[in-house]
């Protein structure tokens, strides 16, 4: 009696076995890596626009998570940025502006 309980639960499980490989091939096929990055983006309510890449230089404006801006360079966790919608250029700390991860399943 209870072999015949395992034997169909065995052929189940090599039958989901056999699945996974197909599902995997096909994944591979369309794989992100080769997709670019994401755009940068305003992780925080509001980020202080600063002269220097540094807390402590003097704050030249606000970006907002509603404004448009684009990075031209950086250093070290700083991103110097201009705002599209108030033209202020300068830097932004990059723990509140940055990359979203894109997510790859391999």
């Amino acid at each position: 009696m209870l072999g015949a309980l395992a034997l169909p639960v065995l052929s189940a499980t090599s039958a989901s076995a056999a699945t996974v490989p197909t599902a995997a091939t096909a994944a591979s096929a369309v794989s992100c890596h080769n997709l670019p990055p994401l755009p940068y983006a305003v992780h925080a309510k509001a980020v202080t626009i600063r002269s220097k890449a540094s807390s402590k230089s003097t704050a030249l404006g606000v970006l907002y998570k509603s404004h448009k801006f684009t990075v031209s360079r950086k250093s070290g966790n700083w991103l110097y940025i201009t705002d599209k919608t108030t033209g202020v250029k300068g830097w932004v700390s990059g723990t509140y502006v940055y990359r979203d991860v894109r997510m790859c399943l391999d």
